[in-house]
């Protein structure tokens, strides 16, 4: 297992010099539990003096493991390509699996290209668990009686749900990165009520999607006890649904109306953006009668024009975490929820008061 370059350093030369056991030592340099912290940093700043690496490959066979994550994103490519939330989360992920030399192998199902009666992208872990492909996996877009988690179990492959609910609670190979829905709705619904809006639309991603579900009925809920009324328009989280949204929710009403959203809410960065884009195409000023609110941050909003106020959070953390979760799964550590921190409002010019009120 030792590099060309080590000469004939070997685990049990590690072991002798340090005068520990030969299973510490591989427990410290394979990243397993069963040594303490010192120990591991010990074996390690020896192991790179004498310029000492264990063999991947070796590595792999003796652990029945592949150092390697896996991801599949169920969703157009080119709209994946597009949505910074996307590309932070796996600059999340890959900055905790390059400090430790594995690889993330992402696959990309467009919704599109699966046959009618197909389960979405359930044959991408069915190979991957067959084949020994990945050691786990990290699942995104959770929606109601989910298959995959069930399929995950059976084939004994850890994974981590991001994005679920608190009230998610672990299994035996399952760990998830939760996300409050509730604080983030009152976070928002609060803003706008703050600010005399009293009639609001939101504008959701997927309505088949759990977390849009869930954050259309906690908007409801919430602007409810407050005495507000929404109307609820889903789009596909694409800026040109966006704004065909946007169109569709002020269509054929007159600024100050009783029906008229004096504010909406957008799913994401990019509809945000393409709802800014179509009202100014319908001749209606932000804010100085809608005000625009994006549930994501991202450099598109903040380069907009107004600036769009955003629901601020470190997506990057995100990623991160998760990828820190599954890790800990793998190496036999048990199962936990850990909770994002949630999001801050972050104030810009398309946030203003209620024009009519």
């Amino acid at each position: 297992m030792a590099s060309p370059s080590a000469g004939k350093v070997t685990i049990s030369d590690l072991a002798r010099r340090l005068g520990i056991s030969k299973a510490s030592v591989s427990y410290a340099l394979n990243g397993q539990p069963g040594v303490s912290d010192s120990t591991r940093a010990r074996v390690l700043e020896l192991a790179g003096e004498l310029g000492w690496y264990p063999s991947s490959s070796a590595r792999a066979l003796s652990q029945s493991r592949s150092d390697v994550v896996g991801i599949v994103l169920y969703r157009d490519p080119e709209q994946i390509g597009a949505e910074p939330f996307y590309m932070s989360i796996l600059a999340g992920i890959e900055g905790v699996l390059g400090a430790r030399d594995m690889s993330l192998m992402l696959r990309m199902v467009d919704p599109l290209t699966v046959p009618e009666g197909q389960n979405r992208d359930l044959a991408v872990y069915e190979r991957w668990a067959g084949e020994g492909r990945v050691d786990g996996v990290i699942l995104f877009d959770h929606v109601r009686e989910d298959p995959r988690p069930p399929l995950l179990e059976s084939h004994r492959l850890p994974y981590v749900r991001l994005g679920v609910g608190p009230e998610i609670a672990p299994s035996a190979r399952n760990s998830n990165l939760t996300v409050s829905q509730a604080v983030d709705v009152a976070t928002v619904v609060q803003a706008l009520h703050e600010r005399g809006h009293r009639h609001v639309a939101f504008v959701s991603g997927p309505v088949e999607l759990l977390h849009e579900e869930t954050k259309s009925a906690q908007i409801v809920d919430q602007a409810a006890r407050l005495g507000m009324t929404v109307v609820l328009c889903p789009a596909d989280y694409s800026a040109d649904d966006g704004g065909t949204a946007t169109i569709a929710v002020m269509a054929g009403l007159a600024p100050g109306s009783p029906e008229f959203p004096t504010a909406v809410i957008y799913g994401n960065d990019l509809m945000a953006v393409g709802g800014l884009q179509a009202l100014k195409r319908l001749g209606l000023d932000v804010p100085g009668q809608v005000s625009v609110l994006s549930w994501d941050d991202s450099i598109l909003c903040r380069l907009s024009s107004p600036g769009v106020a955003a629901l601020g959070r470190n997506v990057a953390d995100l990623g991160r975490n998760s990828a820190l979760l599954l890790l800990d799964l793998v190496a036999g550590h048990e199962p936990r929820n850990m909770a994002a921190q949630p999001g801050v409002l972050q104030l810009r010019e398309s946030l203003g008061n209620n024009p009519f009120g």
